[in-house]
């Protein structure tokens, strides 16, 4: 390989001697350490050979010797392209800037990236990372590393406890993590914590306020659960009450499952197709004239290009769209059941809060009828009941 490059480089011609005497121009060639390959007599008994360029202005005493002249058949190699290429400015002109321009274009910045969780907004974000020169068509070079543009960051952006920047050749990916700050209860005035629905208490705990109700009292929704009003007569105290009240609370629904319901399967036919990326342009290359399924999936395969570190503004993307055909699949009532009922569950506890644990349910009533499944079922959830109430409050009840 490495001698196929050089010859290319050099450059080679393909040569008949004409005249003369072939087996003296042979041994004189030789003599002089000129490589000649590729030697071959034709019908006519004329010998033809290549030789490389510089050996081949080598030759002219060893012709003379010889009593020959030389035929140029062939030419090979890098001279002889350029050569052509001299002769075709218009073209020459245009290959190197296409050249120039794709080697700055890979030097730009093209995409900015950004990974965080939403409690640090991402304007902010790009904001900063703006701020410090990491956005479009920013030069690259000119930038610090990554690790020192990380630490600016940091700087612009306290409420993250750190900051990642990852360069990958003309993008940018900066990662965000939230730092973890102790929340600050906010102040409020004097309040309550009274039942929100109708329930049987299963825990309270007050931090501060008095309870007014123990474990396994049913209480109705607005009664008072832990009280803000601390002493009695005239030497009463009014604070904020804090703390946890946990009960039963029951919620009935009424659930409409149906026994026949349609899938999605994958029916085996597909269409492929190539695009040719440029920037935010594409130009498609294949797949054309195929008509678009009724139902599919597409997906999409992405080829970057790169040149050492960089990567270059042009992909290829392949997509490939699966039909996708609907199937009436029939279930049974036990399964129609299970389905509607876990839909239930779901919804209750939703309703009920993050914390809501089902602690029983009861199906009261159940029918199928016209290919449906109706069932009516209790729950019973253990959640928080307790919300917030703030007390009317006057400067005769403010003592001490």
């Amino acid at each position: 390989m490495k001698g196929q490059w050089i010859s290319f480089i050099r450059g080679s011609v393909r040569v008949r001697l004409v005249g003369g005497d072939s087996r003296i121009f042979l041994n004189a060639a030789g003599s002089n350490r000129i490589e000649l390959w590729d030697i071959a007599y034709d019908r006519d008994g004329r010998l033809s050979f290549w030789v490389s360029v510089p050996d081949f202005f080598s030759l002219r005493p060893i012709l003379r010797m010889a009593g020959a002249r030389p035929r140029v058949l062939e030419r090979r190699g890098l001279p002889f392209k350029l050569g052509r290429l001299s002769r075709r400015k218009t073209f020459a002109g245009g290959l190197l800037f296409f050249i120039v321009a794709l080697f700055a274009l890979s030097t730009l910045v093209w995409d900015v990236q950004i990974r965080t969780d939403d409690t640090v907004p991402e304007a902010e974000i790009r904001k900063a990372a703006a701020a410090e020169g990491i956005r479009p068509l920013q030069w690259s070079p000119r930038l610090p590393d990554a690790t020192e543009l990380a630490h600016r960051l940091a700087r612009r952006l306290p409420d993250a406890a750190w900051v990642g920047v990852e360069k990958s050749g003309t993008r940018y990916v900066i990662n965000v993590i939230r730092s973890n700050k102790p929340e600050v209860k906010k102040e409020s005035g004097p309040s309550d914590l009274i039942a929100k629905a109708d329930a049987v208490v299963t825990r309270i705990v007050a931090e501060s306020g008095k309870p007014k109700v123990s474990r396994n009292t049913r209480v109705r929704k607005g009664e008072v659960l832990i009280s803000g009003q601390l002493g009695e007569a005239d030497r009463v105290k009014l604070v904020a009450s804090e703390g946890e009240v946990r009960g039963l609370v029951w919620y009935e629904y009424g659930i409409v499952s149906p026994l026949a319901r349609s899938t999605n399967y994958y029916t085996g036919d597909s269409a492929e197709r190539t695009y040719l990326v440029i920037g935010n342009r594409a130009l498609q290359t294949s797949g054309y004239g195929q008509e678009p399924y009724a139902v599919s999936n597409t997906f999409a395969d992405w080829r970057t290009f790169k040149w050492g570190n960089w990567t270059l503004p042009f992909a290829v993307l392949k997509e490939k769209e699966l039909a996708v055909e609907k199937r009436s699949e029939r279930l049974t009532s036990e399964a129609a059941r299970e389905a509607g009922l876990a839909q239930a569950r779901a919804e209750a506890l939703s309703a009920a809060g993050n914390d809501a644990v089902i602690k029983a349910e009861k199906i009261l009533h159940e029918q199928t009828e016209n290919g449906k499944v109706m069932i009516r079922v209790l729950f019973e959830i253990e959640q928080s009941i307790a919300v917030r109430r703030p007390i009317a409050t006057d400067s005769n009840m403010q003592g001490e």
